[in-house]
């Protein structure tokens, strides 16, 4: 009875050994968004604090999620992006708690993460985009710079902020 046991015990480690051996998304591609994935105090261009970030990996490294807090007390957001195997490019769907929501798709060129919406068209009836690009510098921070591009030259800036790990 106790050979049994034993024997069934090897058994299961060796089933979630081999199991964890297996990663679908652990390929250089779903790792290249990996340098945002930490806890961040982010500051606005004049150092002000802009709210916090948490970029956590799940789903088996599938899934990047954000949860921002804004430094405007009430205001949040959360963000899924995932690498799209059959696309061959980033996705991110980022919904907050004032209505607001974007579904970027893009990739990474060097040291930057550049993603943007479809182009749709504003209340002027002119063509508008929003490109948000998260870059990776040297010291291990990362600056996330958010534009709304009209007409495809009129850049406004919608965001600006620096994000520094918070540990």
């Amino acid at each position: 009875m106790k050979k049994g046991i034993l024997w069934l015990c090897v058994m299961l480690v060796m089933q979630v050994s081999s199991q964890n051996e297996t990663c679908n998304c652990c390929t250089q591609e779903q790792g290249q968004f990996d340098f945002w994935v930490g806890s961040w105090l982010v500051t606005n261009p004049d150092g002000s604090p802009a709210g916090v970030n948490k970029i956590e990996k799940l789903q088996n490294n599938c899934l990047l999620r954000e949860n921002w807090i804004s430094a405007t007390p009430g205001v949040t957001g959360t963000s899924n992006s995932f690498y799209n195997t059959t696309t061959k490019q980033w996705e991110q769907i980022w919904i907050d708690n004032q209505g607001g929501s974007l579904h970027l798709k893009g990739s990474r060129k060097e040291n930057k993460m550049i993603l943007k919406t479809k182009e749709a068209i504003n209340q002027n009836g002119e063509p508008f985009y929003h490109r948000v690009t998260w870059t990776k510098n040297i010291d291990g921070s990362v600056r996330q710079y958010w534009e709304t591009i009209t007409n495809d030259k009129d850049i406004v800036v919608a965001f600006d902020g620096l994000y520094k790990k918070n540990e």
